[in-house]
């Protein structure tokens, strides 16, 4: 049965990124000959949330209006993208030790109640799913896994809250200081990905 990727980029820079190298890098390793790999790149652009998408997305689906559903269909897009995939790859550059700006509009708009998450009686539980997830991150200076990685903690927290919790993160990090091993460790990692789940 084919599988699909859903790669989503993240990095302001095409020309030099090593989260993109790496994405390419990942989704590669773990692409078959019937594999479908849907590409997101959120450098184009995502918008931010406004009070006209917040009271769309609190209106109940059959009382929207038009306005309302139009206010929606994007966020609708990236969630069927999110349920579609088998495996997502996600490019994490550290950006003044968090997400780039672009990364966390896309969580803003995927991150909706009732639809990727719902509350109950035992607290929160996710609605994506069981599915596959490498964070391919890349920082200058952050050491990953340090009390400053603000930003992996994050992407991984909030994902884990939408029912993504099978989540691998490797990366280049600390190029600043030593490129070369950084980058000779991530393409290991890399290599030693296992091609299933």
């Amino acid at each position: 049965m084919p599988r699909t990727i859903l790669r989503i980029d993240s990095s302001a820079r095409r020309d030099g990124s090593v989260s993109r190298d790496l994405t390419d890098r990942i989704t590669a390793r773990l692409a078959g000959d019937d594999t479908r790999i849907l590409t997101r790149d959120l450098a184009e652009g995502l918008p931010l949330l406004t009070e006209a998408w917040i009271g769309a997305n609190f209106t109940p689906e059959a009382d929207r209006t038009e306005a309302q559903r139009a206010e929606l269909a994007l966020s609708d897009s990236l969630i069927a993208e999110l349920k579609a995939a088998d495996t997502i790859v996600i490019g994490l550059p550290v950006y003044n030790f968090g997400l780039p700006a672009a990364l966390k509009a896309w969580i803003d708009l995927v991150a909706r109640a009732g639809v990727t998450f719902r509350y109950t009686e035992a607290g929160p539980e996710g609605l994506l799913g069981a599915k596959r997830v490498i964070v391919a991150a890349a920082s200058g200076g952050t050491a990953f896994g340090s009390d400053f990685d603000f930003a992996t903690r994050y992407l991984t927290h909030v994902l884990g809250f939408l029912g993504l919790t099978d989540i691998t993160v490797l990366g280049a990090d600390r190029l600043a200081l030593d490129a070369e091993a950084a980058l000779a460790a991530a393409h290991a990692a890399v290599d030693q990905l296992p091609r299933a789940a």
